[in-house]
């Protein structure tokens, strides 16, 4: 069924298995009754519950948790955090400074993106690992032709989460995945040949989130908040300053080369 008659079967009403509100009775969540059966769970086990259909150990939820604590930067020079300063200095709503800084948290090289490859290829490479190929030849292959999303970091490429991360995960019995090994062998591998790929928080954290067996399609939907917790702050300190005095540039501080100055003759 194609064209106008497959929108004439869903025009007028919704057709859905995760949920509906009853304005003045209750509503369902993925079929259970918000109020009654689910309002003692913890939010980011609902959320989690939301986008999979499936309830999480206590472990896996405590390990959600702090994959979303151990990243909140209250820094206003991160990108992200940046527009939601912004926000503050010029005066905007707080809910469309948040918004936007959550938008381009989807960074391609450093944010959602760089997560969502390192997932789909953690996950890609461990089903071609299952079918017998060579781990060294797959990694080096992504390394030449594109990059491996998760290795590699600007600035310092230590990155300071993953002992606190590793940490965690070894007391909550989460440290012994088959896709968290792969992302420790995969450094191993690309490390003498290009030092500067060390692991970085997209790795570790996509590779336990693989471990807990969501899609790469569901953990881009999970990380969506990873960042959000430093937003605030930012926002909340660049508004109690003069208004507009966030990061000002000075002309002399912009490296103009473009057109050259013009000299107009009257």
């Amino acid at each position: 069924m194609k064209g106008p008659q497959l929108l004439q079967q869903h025009a007028g009403h919704l057709k859905t298995k995760v949920g509906a509100c009853y304005p003045g009775s209750h509503t369902v969540f993925r079929g259970h009754d918000l109020h009654v059966e689910l309002k003692e769970m913890d939010w980011v086990e609902l959320y989690a519950f939301g986008i999979t259909g499936r309830r999480f150990t206590a472990a896996q939820i405590e390990m959600l948790h702090a994959i979303w604590v151990y990243t909140s930067y209250p820094d206003a020079r991160l990108w992200n955090n940046r527009i939601a300063a912004l926000a503050g200095s010029s005066r905007s709503s707080a809910n469309l400074g948040i918004v936007a800084a959550l938008a381009v948290s989807e960074a391609t090289v450093y944010g959602g993106l760089a997560g969502l490859r390192a997932i789909s290829f953690l996950i890609d490479t461990q089903r071609k690992l299952e079918q017998g190929q060579q781990l060294d030849t797959l990694v080096l292959n992504e390394a030449r032709a594109r990059r491996i999303y998760g290795y590699g970091r600007p600035i310092n490429s230590t990155d300071e989460r993953i002992p606190w991360m590793m940490k965690l995960a070894q007391r909550l019995n989460l440290d012994q995945g088959r896709h968290l090994k792969l992302a420790f062998a995969i450094e191993q591998i690309v490390l003498p040949i290009y030092p500067q790929l060390r692991m970085n928080y997209a790795a570790i954290h996509a590779a336990l989130i693989a471990d807990m067996g969501l899609s790469a399609r569901e953990y881009q939907l999970l990380r969506i908040p990873t960042f959000m917790a430093g937003m605030p702050p930012c926002l909340v300190e660049a508004a109690e300053q003069t208004e507009g005095c966030l990061f000002p540039t000075p002309c002399k501080g912009i490296a103009y080369e473009g057109v050259a100055q013009r000299h107009w003759h009257k």
